[in-house]
Parts: C-alpha cells; sequence; structure tokens
C-alpha cells in the first residue's frame, strides 16, 4: 500500500511539474516575449504601400509609394531599472512619387530615439508595456522646406481581451523648429489607437486616432485592414486610409485623403495577431 501511494505521489508530481512547463510555454510573460527577440529587430510596423487620393482620378500627381522602415536595438539584456530596459530606435517614412518622370521622393522623416520599456503581465495574464523615449523628428532638409521637432512621448500598450488591443501615446514637445511652429495645432499632444482582430493570425484592423492642439477639426484618422496569406505570423497585405492632417512633415498643415495598398511586415513583440 505504502508501495503504491509513493508511486500516485511521484506520477502526480511529475504531471503537476509538465503542467507548469506547458503553461510557461502556452502563456509566456511580457518579459519572456520581449527577451526571445534577437537585440536587433523591427520597432513599429514595416511597409510598402502604394495608391492615389480620393475623390480624384489616378494621376502621376496625386499617385505615390509610401514605406516605412522601423528598428530598434536592444542596449542591454539586463533591466536598468524595474524591468525597464533601454532601447535606441530608428523609423523612417518615406513619399515616393515614383510614377512621376524622374521618380523624386518629395518627403523623407527620420525619428531616431532612445529611451526605456518596461514589459508587463496582469493578474488575468494579459501582456503590455509602458515606454518613455526621448525622440527627434525632421525631413533633413534646410530653409524654408525644413521641418524638425523634438519631444519626449510617453507610450503604453495593452491586450484587452484576445480580440481588442488598445495603444495610446502622449507628447511633450519641445525645441519646435520655427518653420513648423505651429506644427501641434495640426498633429495634436497625443495618439489613440484600436486593433481589433477579425481572424486570429489572418484578418484585423487597426484605427489610429489624432487630434490637433486647439478646438478645430484639424487631426487625421488612419485605417488598416490586414490580411495574411502567408504562414509566418508577421507577414500581411495591407488596405491603409488616411485621412487629415500631419501624414509628412512637409506639408503637415494640408489635408489628406489617401488609400494605398501593399505588404506589411510587423515586430515579433507586442503583434498580437
Amino acid at each position: 500500500m505504502v508501495k503504491y501511494i509513493i508511486c500516485m505521489l511521484v506520477i502526480l508530481s511529475n504531471n503537476i511539474g509538465r503542467s507548469q512547463v506547458n503553461d510557461s510555454i502556452v502563456k509566456p510573460t511580457a518579459t519572456d516575449l520581449l527577451l526571445s527577440q534577437p537585440n536587433f529587430s523591427i520597432y513599429r510596423d514595416n511597409y510598402f504601400v502604394t495608391g492615389t487620393t480620393l475623390k480624384e482620378s489616378p494621376s502621376t500627381q496625386n499617385s505615390d509609394v509610401k514605406y516605412q522602415i522601423s528598428i530598434k536595438h536592444l542596449l542591454s539584456r539586463k533591466p536598468v531599472f524595474d524591468n525597464a530596459y533601454a532601447f535606441i530606435t530608428y523609423t523612417q517614412k518615406s513619399f515616393w512619387k515614383v510614377y512621376k518622370e524622374s521618380s523624386p521622393f518629395e518627403d523623407i522623416n527620420f525619428n531616431p530615439g532612445i529611451g526605456l520599456m518596461r514589459p508587463y503581465t496582469s493578474k488575468k495574464g494579459r501582456i503590455g508595456y509602458y515606454s518613455v523615449m526621448l525622440e527627434h523628428e525632421s525631413n533633413g532638409r534646410d530653409s524654408i522646406t525644413s521641418r524638425s521637432w523634438n519631444f519626449v512621448s510617453l507610450n503604453w500598450r495593452t491586450e484587452l481581451n484576445d480580440r481588442v488591443f488598445l495603444k495610446t501615446k502622449v507628447l511633450i514637445p519641445f525645441a519646435v523648429a520655427d518653420e513648423n511652429s505651429d506644427l501641434l495645432d495640426y498633429v495634436g499632444f497625443a495618439d489613440v489607437g484600436m486593433t481589433y482582430v477579425l481572424k486570429k493570425e489572418k484578418l484585423y484592423t487597426d484605427v489610429l486616432l489624432k487630434k490637433g492642439a486647439n478646438w478645430d477639426w484639424k487631426g487625421a484618422v488612419q485605417v488598416q485592414l490586414v490580411y495574411s496569406p502567408f504562414k509566418s505570423a508577421n507577414q500581411y497585405f495591407m488596405l491603409q486610409w488616411y485621412h487629415g492632417y500631419g501624414e509628412g512633415l512637409l506639408d503637415y498643415d494640408k489635408k489628406t485623403s489617401f488609400v494605398r495598398f501593399g505588404i506589411i511586415i510587423k515586430p515579433n513583440f507586442m503583434n498580437f495577431f
């Protein structure tokens, strides 16, 4: 009888151990996900899309290619403090008039940054992160076409459930160039976004809202519909609509409405889809 009880306890202990291992594999923490990446990895969405303005016939003048390259580098795999990790980041967004005869780049926006990211896992197992970044953004030009500003960004991103995810970004500007001194009137002090998963790892929609600093209708909305026919979890086709101000730095004070289609590659960390 004693031998039987001992055998049962050993079997039960082994099953519990396997269950704990399986749970850790199935439900990794946000820190586990962050540190499972290489030090050098994707930061924001990387995409290549092309399209034209709405309410006009497509032409070489109102059609373009828009693409974004975004990367980050983890400076150390040890937290600076309180599970916060140091990163440097770089994002470049370009507007390419590829259909014109000489195929010029109309605007290129450069956005380097450095800061801390703190991943977290809630009591319900939901993952997210906070980050504080010191950022610069400019278009690399001089004279009257120069655009540049500096800001501290406070970011939060979380999953509410298996289908709904929220993200917010608060901007604290400083050293805004005279050539774009009214930039905040058009892009505002915060972004708010929501993602809704229609079919896991296959189809989702993403909405991003910006509101200008004044009591008027200046601001912007960006809607993306993303579908993946691929086996890889981070490669998709994307239909993107941008309506409003501030899509690019050069003409931030001009209202645009573009529909574009192309390919998007999403980051693995915080890529819930």
